[in-house]
């Protein structure tokens, strides 16, 4: 970590060097403006506990992502269902994920270790999430509980991912509030199947990590 710090403060300093600028300005001022900066945009949630699970679920839906909306003790079985439907029989998972989400009878393989070509070879992943927005429809990952490193849910061409109505929040602030404590966790934000239309605007799916995306909203 340190030599990507030192190296991004050689590239920083050749750019401040080529610019004509020679110091950098005391820390302290950068925080004082970056402090004084104007946030008039919204920061704290309005809505309802139902408003909120409804917005998220009508964004997903917008980016083609498959919703669902379960208890607690309905994991396991909906689990079950959608990878029955979407056709999914080996399902790599986080090496912490719980029991009590997996259904008997499937193939669940830990694969929080496996290199990009084994997890190529999966149907598909099977985590939970640190956070999630509601106005973007946005899922963020980390390499902490449930979830496994960056790779396990970008290479597979499937992802199912849990998200506990609790973890929902609003605004894009509020989620910054709640990745407070693991900020410095790789961290990768979610909004539907992987897709781009850059190329002569032609929607294309699956170029930088799932084309298929199913959520499992767990109602507490």
């Amino acid at each position: 970590m340190s030599s990507e710090r030192d190296a991004r403060s050689a590239i920083l300093g050749s750019i401040r060097s080529a610019l004509g600028v020679h110091a950098e300005r005391d820390i302290s001022t950068r925080e004082a403006e970056y402090a004084a900066l104007p946030r008039e945009y919204k920061q704290t949630s309005t809505k309802s506990g139902e408003e909120l699970l409804a917005l998220f679920t009508h964004r997903l839906e917008e980016y083609d992502a498959g919703v669902l909306r379960v208890s607690r003790n309905e994991i396991a079985a909906a689990v079950a269902r959608l990878l029955s439907q979407r056709g999914r029989r080996r399902i790599g998972i986080p090496d912490d994920l719980p029991s009590a989400w997996l259904p008997a009878g499937l193939a669940f393989e830990k694969s929080a270790a496996f290199d990009a070509h084994q997890l190529d070879t999966l149907d598909g992943v099977l985590t939970g999430c640190t956070v999630a927005i509601a106005e973007t429809g946005s899922i963020v990952l980390q390499n902490t509980g449930a979830q496994g490193p960056r790779a396990l849910s970008l290479v597979p061409d499937y992802h199912l991912c849990v998200v506990f109505a609790a973890q929902i929040v609003e605004t894009v602030p509020e989620c910054f509030t709640r990745l407070e404590a693991t900020a410095s966790l790789p961290t990768t934000f979610v909004s539907g199947p992987s897709a781009t239309a850059d190329i002569e605007m032609t929607r294309i799916k699956g170029v930088h990590g799932p084309r298929f995306l199913d959520v499992l909203i767990v109602e507490d």
